[in-house]
């Protein structure tokens, strides 16, 4: 697997917390930034990274900013992309197991690096169920289609 993470200003601890994590499971992963301390616009992180996992240049997404909020809402502007916005393990595997979410947003300002850890690894690790759930996946994508 094959993992896109970026932050903005607001997640750049939990984004390393997280690359230590994927560097533990032995995942490969680029960081798309940021570098800096200084405000940036989600957006600009969001985005590029979303695309990325859309075209299947990457299998998944994670994004960090202060609340995740902002980097959910931008990252699923992208045709193809489920961005989940997760603050706790249940809703991690739901949302895999559920909503096959492809990229998972997170917000540093809510949750702790623990926390953060715990929920990236059950969110990596879940399998999607398919079944019933899959047929709910494929009406997101037709109604994409039709825009």
């Amino acid at each position: 697997m094959k993992i896109a993470i970026a932050s903005d200003h607001g997640g750049v601890n939990i984004r390393e917390e997280i690359k230590s994590l994927l560097e533990d499971l032995g995942l490969e992963y680029e960081d798309f930034g940021c570098e800096c301390g200084t405000s940036v616009d989600y957006p600009d992180y969001a985005v590029p990274v979303a695309e990325k996992v859309a075209s299947g240049e990457f299998d998944r997404g994670i994004l960090i900013c202060g609340t995740g909020i902002g980097m959910s809402i931008s990252a699923n502007k992208v045709k193809g992309i489920r961005c989940a916005l997760v603050h706790d393990v249940f809703s991690a595997k739901a949302t895999r197991e559920h909503n096959d979410s492809n990229m998972l947003a997170m917000g540093e300002r809510v949750i702790g690096p623990g926390l953060a850890r715990e929920i990236a690894q059950t969110w990596l690790v879940t399998e999607f169920e398919g079944g019933r759930h899959a047929n709910r996946i494929g009406k997101i994508t037709a109604y994409e289609d039709k825009q």
